[in-house]
């Protein structure tokens, strides 16, 4: 029993529960200062591309002042006689095409390099690895030369062909490949009779799905939005991309005086619709292959 008249002083332990509530409300906040960050451009991208020349100068940058987007998306698409959309279809040309290709390239390759045995396989890793480390900035001067000497400057090659290799999307695919076919399954493959290109597009091609996608979609939205190699390799505007067409409309109301800015607002509005779309479209699996990824 205690002493009388002395108080007895117990011990509390913090409330586990409580620090997990704390921790989740933090979290909770920074992810909506993270979004609140993220959405800000997009929508004053979508407030501004509703408004004419007046409202644009004139009004609130946040708010709507009147409903001029289709008078906008019409100007957008007459304008220079309908060149934004020879624009859209080269981008999802070098974009869709050249990705495509990439994708199936690389595949090939992080399977080659990940379940064959041949001299020189750690080389040739190091120089992939090595080679995505390089900025693509330093490697345009070098294409432009040797695009020159070959006469492919101004032409959808000079696009196409970067956009073939990629050696990220080589790394990942490894990955993948590591992460998701057994070597067992091969071996049953080739005992039963398969040649290894069947093996490659009948079963590696279908258990990679994941990877690819994720693979294809990193590489769509790296082509969709580049624009140092098409302003370095692309001089005609009927080959330009559309981030290259809107800069070049924006440089128009400083050099001749003509005020288009409500048409490069419209414009890079319905530019950032395809990467939009193809993100909610391939969502499933994008998670799914960033998690393997992850893992690995």
């Amino acid at each position: 029993m205690p002493p009388r008249g002395r108080a007895v002083r117990r011990l509390t332990r913090p409330d586990p529960a409580a620090r997990s509530r704390g921790g989740q409300r933090f979290l909770l906040v920074g992810l909506v200062l993270a979004g609140a960050y993220s959405l800000f451009p997009v929508w004053w991208l979508i407030v501004a591309s509703t408004k004419d020349r007046v409202g644009l100068y004139q009004s609130n940058g946040l708010w709507f002042s009147g409903m001029h987007l289709w008078d906008n998306l019409h100007q957008v698409f007459t304008y220079e006689d309908g060149i934004f959309l020879r624009w859209t279809a080269n981008s999802f040309l070098y974009a869709g095409v050249g990705s495509l290709g990439g994708t199936l390239i690389a595949l090939a390759t992080g399977y080659g390099l990940a379940r064959f045995d041949f001299p020189g396989r750690g080389v040739v890793f190091a120089a992939v690895v090595g080679s995505f480390l390089i900025p693509i900035a330093l490697l345009t001067l070098p294409l432009y030369l040797l695009f020159s000497a070959i006469g492919l400057v101004d032409t959808p090659w000079a696009m196409l062909i970067p956009c073939l290799i990629n050696p990220f999307s080589v790394y990942l695919a490894k990955v993948y490949t590591e992460a998701t076919i057994p070597f067992e399954l091969l071996e049953a493959a080739r005992i039963d009779g398969a040649g290894e290109l069947r093996i490659f597009f009948s079963i590696v091609l279908r258990m990679m799905t994941t990877g690819g996608a994720t693979v294809f979609l990193l590489a769509f939205v790296n082509t969709w939005n580049a624009f140092f190699l098409p302003l370095t390799v692309l001089r005609g505007e009927e080959n330009w991309t559309l981030n290259l067409g809107l800069y070049n409309w924006s440089g128009k109301r400083l050099e001749s005086g003509i005020d288009v800015t409500s048409l490069v607002l419209t414009g890079a509005l319905l530019s950032i619709i395809p990467m939009a779309i193809m993100m909610v479209a391939m969502r499933r699996y994008w998670r799914t292959g960033v998690t393997l990824g992850a893992l690995k």
